[in-house]
């Protein structure tokens, strides 16, 4: 309903009603007056709800809530008309847990390229779609990570990212006017490569003649093929600097788990006698907390039972303890492995081998679906396995490893050759 503030010793109320943020000075610095008056301006507030106190036409709506009532001024509801008051409005409104903090941060990066490139004050209510293509024009000339232009999918996501925050301020009432999008023209997609083993990668890296985004790009679409996940792990295991980092490298590779849903797994959301686990996610229903389940290998259901004997506490399956190994680093309790942990631990552990050039802990998720697609396993059980996909993503694994490929080829044509040579 409402949040209490203490700003410089005096107590402040922030609410929300029908997606717009008020503030208010209490002009208290006793904290028992200030928590008596938003008690009653929750019970006001309900009361609205439902229908049973009606707000005069044109009332201070945070002086009627707080005077029960009683006080009756202009309503003063800030103008929604500058670019950066629409988004603060919109980030302001967002439920706790409502979107992936990722998602968010990268809506914020979005939103910091926009308001840049069209202003911070600039006035949505004049805000055309000539402006609109002026900004991906202008985008398309920028440079990226290695001196890349930014691709056309990024200008696109923060159109999106615009576009999704003037439909919420319409749907509250904040806005007229429909987003202004038509007609608008963006630069050519570059199709991602296919996924390719790491010695497909090495090999066409060593042919020369690449950029460093090309290379990149390579690395990116890199899987690893079953022998190579073993090697890996058994790497890992000797050279794991905190307790947790095998077992959860293994979670990856046998699952093919996002780095997010890892990161939320639960002990009880792992059921040793069905060996399969729950997996938590926050995309693929819209406004919905959907689950899948994964069956887990022989290998997975040993590795984790281990695991949970030495097991630092808590409910999350990958912590961390009070006390982290050779570190510095002290925490207030025992807790999961935060989003920044798991990455700095991937790198880490992965720096002084053969595997240094891998990415993130997403190599794990590509190598699981390529190695399903190149057993041949139907695609539906590849999908309920890991979620949500892209005909995008998929083409991209759906494809047979190198050797198989040309085993196939040759079942195709090898009996019919014309024998014929050249040279």
């Amino acid at each position: 309903m409402s949040t209490l503030e203490n700003r410089s010793g005096k107590y402040r109320v922030i609410f929300y009603v029908g997606g717009q943020r008020f503030s208010r000075s209490l002009k208290t610095r006793i904290e028992r007056e200030a928590i008596a008056s938003i008690a009653r301006l929750d019970d006001n507030l309900r009361r609205v709800e439902m229908g049973l106190l009606t707000p005069p036409a044109g009332a201070d709506l945070a002086s009627f809530l707080l005077s029960d009532g009683r006080i009756e001024k202009r309503l003063e509801i800030p103008a929604i008309r500058t670019m950066h008051a629409l988004f603060e409005n919109y980030f302001h409104s967002i439920p706790t847990g409502a979107i992936e903090a990722s998602t968010e941060n990268g809506m914020k990066i979005h939103v910091k390229h926009l308001e840049r490139i069209l202003g911070r004050s600039a006035d949505i209510h004049i805000l055309e779609s000539v402006d609109l293509q002026r900004y991906i024009e202008r985008r398309s000339h920028a440079k990226g990570l290695y001196g890349r232009p930014i691709s056309a999918a990024t200008i696109k996501k923060e159109i999106v990212t615009l576009r999704s925050v003037w439909n919420w301020s319409v749907n509250m009432g904040l806005l007229k006017r429909p987003f202004p999008n038509r007609g608008l023209r963006y630069p050519k997609l570059t199709e991602k490569p296919p996924f390719q083993t790491m010695e497909e990668i090495v090999q066409r890296i060593a042919r020369g003649g690449l950029s460093k985004a090309q290379v990149a790009d390579l690395w990116e679409a890199a899987f690893l093929t079953l022998p190579e996940i073993g090697e890996l792990l058994e790497y890992v295991y000797e050279h794991a600097r905190q307790p947790f980092i095998y077992p959860m490298f293994a979670f990856a590779a046998h699952t093919g788990a996002r780095r997010s849903e890892m990161i939320r797994s639960e002990i009880m959301d792992i059921d040793f006698k069905s060996e399969t686990v729950i997996l938590h996610e926050k995309k693929r229903v819209r406004g919905k907390l959907s689950t899948r389940r994964v069956p887990l290998s022989p290998t997975l259901v040993t590795i984790l039972k281990d695991w949970l004997q030495c097991h630092p506490g808590g409910s999350q399956t990958f912590c961390l303890s009070l006390k982290v190994l050779r570190s510095r680093k002290e925490r207030a309790c025992s807790g999961p492995v935060t989003v920044d942990e798991a990455h700095d631990h991937f790198k880490r552990t992965l720096a002084n081998s053969k595997w240094s050039k891998l990415r993130g802990w997403h190599v794990f998720r590509h190598s699981f679906c390529s190695n399903c697609a190149a057993t041949g396993l139907d695609q539906r059980i590849i999908n309920a396995w890991t979620g949500h996909q892209t005909e995008e993503m998929v083409k991209r694994y759906r494809h047979l490893i190198p050797n198989q490929e040309q085993a196939a080829i040759q079942a195709v044509f090898g009996e019919y050759s014309s024998g014929i040579h050249y040279g």
